[in-house]
């Protein structure tokens, strides 16, 4: 498992077990999903989906840490960590991708730094 206090800094917002949210999140910080959400994920921080988490997105987020079921198009400003018990489908722009053993991958990543993926994390209209 991971230690979130080597990665990820103090959790702003939680979504736990059992709720379920569909919508926009716009977050700074770190926000923490172990429930169920759909919809769109916009953060300057870090994003942690826990074990047993289902999450449909497209996310756009400095970090993103998945334990959980994550479907959707990912571009993560630093760093992508898939746990052993995380499973990701979709497509994934990042400079840093880790996996670690037992973890699923079913997409395309790019990890190639363009000066797109150099700009700002923006915020949806």
């Amino acid at each position: 498992m991971w230690d979130k206090k080597k990665e990820v800094e103090e959790i702003k917002a939680f979504l736990g077990q059992g709720a379920e949210f569909e919508g926009k999140l716009i977050f700074n910080g770190a926000v923490r999903i172990d429930g169920k959400f759909q919809g769109e994920i916009f953060g300057h921080g870090s994003l942690v989906v826990g074990q047993g988490a289902s999450v449909q997105a497209d996310i756009a987020a400095k970090s993103v840490y998945i334990s959980g079921d994550v479907q959707g198009k990912l571009d993560v400003k630093e760093k992508l960590n898939i746990h052993s018990t995380g499973k990701f489908s979709g497509d994934v722009r990042t400079p840093v991708f880790v996996m670690e053993e037992g973890a699923v991958f079913d997409g395309v990543s790019r990890m190639s730094k363009t000066a797109e993926s150099e700009n700002e994390i923006s915020k949806p209209e």
